[in-house]
């Protein structure tokens, strides 16, 4: 393997299929995802310590909210997103607590707030930030590369060429409707004067074939997840110009201690603040704080964006994939892609077709190794 790839961000590694650094965790006590877990560091409080001082009311700083959609499911893609803000005093309280009052039907948990197939939400919100941005995307296809931190070659490289637009691919059109994406631009500047300016969004969108050959080499699903996490979090230092960047992030497969597990944030000598099962939060030297908190997508204006945005790209995702199906057999069943019974008879009932036109399944289905892989 070439240095160039070797020392290449997370995100281009695992869009190569390339194994992030493997975690060094040592020998000891249990984790709640079934991984070995090293003790808390003597230096790390027993009480949650608050945050860095929030700013006066005439500073700001970037809060940066990421969260993932599709961990476990049978298709799709697993899809983590990351919003960037700059936020007052005032309107970093307000990012910190569960929305309320009428903003509440339109921000939140993606999973409290609306099923599969009814994501026009998540689309919104990211139609009305590309309208600010002056952008303006004219397709599905078109909002999701400007939201997309992999480009389209990127995601592609690794598709075999009979099916090489099977994910990724235009065609498709939108969900939501003018009155809607007009009311989500009201409110994010309903949000700015609260004190908190949505800057932009970016996802990252990991298939399931660069998935399972992670899996393959012992690097489960949970590391993808984080691994695109902390790529998210470097992209948004890097574009907040030298700024520190707070981050609030959910919590990666019930974690507590992070330190060892981290790929590219190793190199910046992470601090522990807190590890707890609530929270634990990492200071970063010279770019800033990272938090990963229990139920964040519920309870942090930021990160429930995240979820709503994320939730669209990749129910638009998954959607290409059993739409491809449908197009060759249109008496198969539409699918959410997760373990429910609609998307097992899918795979099952398909299965014959998808041998025909040599739909691999290593693009279509996820391996159950990237279960089983620390």
């Amino acid at each position: 393997m070439s240095s160039s790839l070797v020392n290449a961000p997370l995100s281009a590694q695992l869009s190569l299929g390339l194994p992030g650094p493997a975690p060094q965790i040592s020998a000891g006590a249990r984790d709640p995802a079934g991984d070995k877990r090293i003790s808390p560091p003597p230096s790390v409080p027993k009480s949650p310590p608050k945050r860095s001082g929030r700013p006066s009311k005439s500073v700001t700083r970037v809060l940066l909210g990421v969260d993932e959609n599709g961990l476990g499911p049978l298709l799709g893609p697993l899809v983590v997103t990351a919003v960037r803000a700059r936020a007052s005093s005032e309107g970093e309280s307000w990012a910190g607590k569960r929305t309320r009052g009428k903003l509440s039907a339109r921000l939140g948990d993606s999973k409290g707030l609306v099923a599969y197939g009814e994501s026009s939400l998540g689309e919104a919100w990211a139609r009305a930030l590309d309208l600010r941005d002056g952008r303006s995307a004219k397709t599905p296809a078109e909002l999701f590369a400007h939201l997309s931190l992999s480009s389209l070659e990127t995601l592609t490289a690794p598709c075999p060429s009979q099916h090489d637009d099977l994910c990724f691919r235009d065609g498709d059109t939108f969900l939501a409707d003018d009155a809607l994406v007009e009311t989500c631009a009201r409110d994010l500047d309903a949000l700015q004067k609260r004190g908190l300016e949505i800057l932009d969004v970016r996802t990252l969108a990991i298939c399931n074939r660069r998935i399972n050959e992670h899996g393959a080499r012992g690097v489960s699903r949970f590391s993808v997840d984080l691994f695109a996490m902390e790529d998210l979090f470097l992209h948004a230092c890097e574009v907040s110009a030298g700024e520190p960047v707070f981050a609030t992030m959910g919590k990666v497969g019930g974690f507590d201690f992070y330190g060892p597990r981290f790929g590219r944030l190793q190199e910046k000598a992470p601090e522990a603040i807190l590890e707890g099962k609530a929270e634990s939060r990492y200071a970063i030297p010279s770019l800033g704080e990272v938090s990963f908190v229990r139920d964040a997508d519920g309870t942090n204006a930021l990160v429930g964006f995240a979820s709503l945005v994320g939730k669209w790209v990749r129910d638009r995702l998954t959607s290409l994939v059993v739409e491809r199906l449908r197009g060759l057999d249109p008496t198969l069943s539409d699918a959410s892609g997760y373990h429910d019974p609609v998307t097992r008879r899918l795979v099952e009932s398909s299965r014959a077709l998808r041998e025909k036109h040599r739909i691999e399944d290593a693009c279509f289905l996820r391996n159950s190794a990237t279960k089983k892989a620390p």
